[in-house]
């Protein structure tokens, strides 16, 4: 036979599994959409970063329609600048990413490379 304090426990305890799975649910949605954007990150980067010293080896080289070739391949949106100080090309890659189109987070990314000009460069 069952108690009425027994009927009592699991009456107001009903429902609470659904409510405990629903905010589980909405928990490893949140951390994988975060582990995603981290992903998306991390290989933007190294994309800028692949970009300037591609970018930086052909402009050392002094060959020109290699180096636009390589700033091809620089991520949408892309700022790529090639500047010449203290006997180096160097090369700066810049980005900013949103999370979401028309979100209001940005995060800028950048990357630089400097390579040595080698004597006698192609384009010269």
């Amino acid at each position: 036979m069952v108690s009425s304090g027994e009927v009592t426990r699991s009456r107001s305890g009903r429902g609470m599994v659904t409510a405990e799975l629903a905010v589980a649910i909405l928990a490893a949605l949140s951390l994988f959409l975060l582990l995603s954007w981290g992903i998306v990150l991390v290989v933007q980067q190294l994309r800028c970063e692949d970009t300037a010293a591609a970018v930086a080896r052909q402009e050392a080289r002094g060959d020109r329609v290699a180096a636009a070739v390589a700033r091809a391949q620089a991520p949408d949106g892309a700022a790529v600048r090639v500047s010449r100080r203290s006997g180096q090309v160097v090369v700066r890659v810049e980005v900013t990413v949103q999370p979401f189109a028309g979100g209001r987070l940005a995060v800028p990314l950048a990357a630089e490379a400097a390579v040595v000009p080698e004597p006698g460069g192609l384009g010269r």
